[in-house]
């Protein structure tokens, strides 16, 4: 009999990527100063971010299904805490950039392998139950991160936030060599290139993987370019941090109505159609209150879309895969993580976080108004 992994440590593993992405926005415009380069040059950290995640989960989900899940779970957040450790020591910026790469590679395993476990033990409704409480885990994730890194900044620097994110990635490396269990309970045969063939002849995967990527680059957007644009309207990144507090409360009002809706049964793709609905009224809204810190009201509704959307479309978007549930997951998530990179490295060059939104959330729109059910 499979051991089940605990709900706690699941929720704090599928967080951890966002805690570190979020907990560093407010570094990014003192990264610009210190290490002397361009706004745009210390945006783009965060589109590498993203890039090498997504080689991480490609990787981490085939390696969780050829050595098991707790190997592979144990690798990664090795790797992802000796590339902590160099970014705290390094003071050139190709060094940390490189840092950056090799920190995001490794914590793709919070992600993939995560989720690997939990289809490895629940399914059905029980599957879905699980994916509601892991969704108002990240909810919170942005609140954390967020306030975490304004008061970090406030403290010690960008080098506090760094010396954090090293002491995290040492906590999570031993709790998990003591406490995760294996849960994979046979290797199955595995033909990588046949499953990758068929997955990217299914439109259901790329509508998928599209609506995906469109939410988080909206989302991520605003870590990304936020900071700049508050430190433009005289705010310091403690304040900016505090932002985190507003949309968190949007994210988990999201998140709520998800698990709510669902049991009033209200159809999945209403939900998705309803989501891209609060989308565009809300990218409309910052792009029209964008000289004004009041554009973070209507910020929320983009980030209650994104509690709504994501746990529908995750929860449905592998349901033809799961004999292979972690290669399938791995080369999903490449997918849709790579269009997330190249989605903010665009964001990063346009350095306009108003006109990002309206794109993000007009393809929203299309994507859903053509999806498969």
């Amino acid at each position: 009999m499979k051991k089940k992994p605990s709900l706690g440590l699941m929720v704090i593993m599928l967080m951890f990527p966002q805690i570190v992405e979020t907990i560093y926005s407010p570094a990014l415009s003192a990264i610009s100063q210190t290490f002397a380069v361009s706004n745009a040059q210390a945006a783009q950290t965060l589109s590498i971010y993203f890039s090498a995640f997504a080689v991480g989960v490609a990787v981490w989900g085939v390696l969780a299904d050829r050595w098991g899940r707790r190997p592979a779970m144990l690798a990664g957040l090795l790797i992802y805490a000796c590339a902590a450790w160099v970014a705290t020591q390094t003071d050139h910026f190709m060094v940390l950039m490189i840092a950056r790469a090799f920190s995001a590679f490794g914590i793709a395993v919070g992600s993939i392998v995560t989720q690997t476990m939990l289809r490895d033990v629940f399914d059905g409704e029980a599957l879905a139950k699980v994916f509601s409480v892991m969704g108002l885990g990240i909810a919170i994730s942005p609140i954390i991160g967020m306030f975490s890194g304004g008061q970090l900044m406030q403290a010690g620097g960008h080098q506090a936030v760094f010396f954090t994110l090293f002491a995290m990635a040492i906590g999570l490396l031993f709790y998990n060599y003591v406490h995760l269990p294996e849960t994979q309970s046979e290797k199955s045969p595995l033909n990588l290139r046949s499953l990758s063939i068929q997955m990217l002849k299914d439109g259901h995967i790329w509508q998928s993987a599209c609506l995906i990527a469109l939410y988080n680059v909206a989302l991520f957007a605003y870590y990304q370019l936020g900071g700049f644009h508050f430190a433009a309207l005289g705010f310091t990144p403690a304040q900016f941090g505090y932002s985190g507090l507003v949309l968190g409360l949007g994210s988990l009002l999201g998140s709520s109505c998800n698990p709510y809706l669902l049991s009033k049964g209200i159809a999945q793709h209403h939900l998705l159609k309803g989501a891209s609905l609060l989308c565009v009224t809300g990218a409309t809204g910052v792009y029209l209150l964008l000289n004004s810190v009041a554009f973070l009201a209507p910020l929320v509704l983009i980030v209650m879309a994104f509690g709504i959307a994501i746990p529908n479309v995750l929860g449905m978007a592998l349901r033809d895969y799961s004999a292979y549930a972690g290669s399938a997951g791995a080369l999903f998530g490449l997918l849709y993580y790579l269009l997330i990179g190249c989605g903010l490295s665009l964001a990063g060059s346009l350095q306009h976080l108003g006109v990002v939104l309206i794109v993000c959330s007009l393809g929203i729109l299309f994507v859903t108004a053509a999806r498969q059910v």
